[in-house]
């Protein structure tokens, strides 16, 4: 593939513009493996706390129009034993950054994950504060900015690696939970995480999932998170990862114009299978070569210039 096409987030050098998203795949060294044999430019992990979580019962995820809504409770096995199962991924033939998507229930907790993944093997963390159906973490801290911010600054004090901020769509101003991140130390922002939803069952009339209240996702949620990148973009001066509705090149150039380095891929992956990495790649290299730019950081925020 072109060198057109690869991007630095943070000081993480990707081949291409796509990433693994979380909660897709990753909670095994084999399916990280095989996102990166698939074409992946690097992989987020399954969100992982300190402790073990077994997360909600069945239904926990159902199929929606235009998308998937899940509310699968933050299931993980604890940061130290997923620790012993990405270490070495590198020997194994891992060439892509690996990203370790991070939660906790203090701001402790997030820097004490961070700081165990890391030493594994982790070239960077993500940090969950974007969850919108786990009480007391997720959507509950990103909704503030001031926890955020402490957030951010006990993992960057903990961690020597570069630390995403993903963010949660559901609050008023999206713009303010950035630039409070930037200011305590974030590398990068990933835009977005779920948006808070549910669906009702007509026959049985009750909810369908389980919690009750879930996580949409899909290219139902696309317009929200474009326009979230897009205002970040004017507020700080980090790179942006665009998440929500990636399903071909189209999204992930939208999200580029609107200010993305590169993009999240994971509901598409259930409807198009691992072969979306490649396709997405091919388009945006195809799409550049068109237009006749040089390369793909061209096109970054290209939509904000007059």
């Amino acid at each position: 593939m072109s060198d057109r096409l690869a991007v630095e987030i943070a000081g993480l050098k990707l081949p291409n513009p796509t990433m693994l998203a979380a909660g897709i795949l990753g909670l095994s060294p084999e399916s990280l493996l095989q996102a990166a044999e698939n074409g992946a430019g690097a992989v987020v992990t399954k969100s992982v706390g300190l402790k073990s979580r077994v997360g909600y019962g069945n239904p926990a995820v159902v199929q929606v129009d235009r998308g998937l809504l899940n509310a699968i409770g933050l299931a993980n096995p604890g940061a130290n034993y997923f620790a012993e199962e990405i270490r070495g991924l590198e020997k194994r033939g891992l060439r892509i950054p690996l990203v370790a998507s991070v939660f906790g229930f203090s701001s402790e907790e997030f820097a004490e994950a961070a700081k165990i993944l890391t030493k594994a093997g982790a070239d960077a963390v993500e940090l969950n504060v974007s969850c919108p159906h786990v009480e007391k973490t997720g959507s509950e801290i990103g909704q503030d900015p001031d926890l955020v911010r402490e957030v951010v600054e006990a993992v960057k004090t903990k961690i020597g690696k570069p630390v995403v901020v993903k963010l949660t769509p559901n609050v008023a101003d999206i713009v303010e939970i950035a630039e409070a991140a930037v200011k305590a130390g974030a590398d990068a922002m990933a835009a977005i995480n779920t948006v808070r939803a549910m669906a009702i069952d007509l026959e049985t009339t009750q909810p369908i999932l389980a919690n009750k209240i879930g996580g949409l996702s899909g290219s139902v949620v696309k317009p929200v998170a474009v326009r979230c990148v897009y205002e970040i973009y004017d507020a700080v001066k980090v790179p942006i990862i665009g998440c929500g509705g990636v399903s071909d090149w189209r999204d992930a150039v939208e999200f580029m114009l609107a200010g993305a380095s590169a993009v999240q891929i994971g509901t598409a992956i259930a409807s198009r299978g691992l072969g979306v990495f490649k396709s997405v790649t091919k388009g945006i290299d195809l799409y550049i070569k068109k237009k006749g730019f040089r390369s793909m950081t061209d096109i970054v925020g290209l939509s904000h210039k007059r």
